[in-house]
């Protein structure tokens, strides 16, 4: 039986993490949100989005996770506004690291919401903050630090025992 994911978003990145968690994981999307002053539709990938502030007396924070699905924008800030908002609700928050890349789980540290695409060269003892985005093809050298709400794009080269702060 697949997990119940909500995502909080409703644009491009909230779009493509939906196509990666539905395909690529045990969770199955149920639907989306946002807060309410920004809802100018019900449905968003044929799912439902449902006002940030009535969430949790629809969806109980015991059986769905979430994912917060947003952008760099505002030097990330938005991003962990609405992480923080999400784990004061106590909700899980749920990570995506792709299989297609070369990561070896057991000497490497994941926060939580991370969404960490495909092609990846991540070595031993690299410790990845919470709320962090890594785009496709990168690579991340041994026994490095990435802080938490951090957005690395495509084909960035990390070498090792090298520390990226928050943000």
């Amino acid at each position: 039986m697949k997990k119940k994911l909500i995502i909080f978003g409703n644009a491009e990145i909230a779009e493509i993490a939906n196509f990666y968690f539905n395909n690529f994981t045990d969770y199955e999307v149920e639907c989306f949100s946002i807060d309410q002053e920004f809802i100018k539709e019900d449905n968003f990938c044929n799912k439902p989005i449902v006002p940030f502030q009535e969430i949790e007396k629809k969806f109980d924070p015991k059986e769905y996770d979430f994912h917060v699905a947003l952008s760099y924008q505002k030097l990330n800030q938005l991003r962990e506004k609405k992480y923080l908002e999400v784990k004061s609700k106590n909700y899980n928050l749920a990570s995506y690291v792709s299989s297609n890349s070369h990561i070896n789980p057991t000497k490497i540290i994941f926060g939580e919401n991370c969404f960490i695409l495909e092609n990846q060269s991540i070595q031993n003892g690299v410790k990845i903050g919470n709320n962090v985005m890594i785009w496709a093809s990168n690579h991340i050298g041994h026994n490095s630090i990435i802080g938490d709400h951090t957005y690395i794009s495509s084909h960035v080269v990390i070498s090792g025992h090298c520390k990226v702060g928050s943000r």
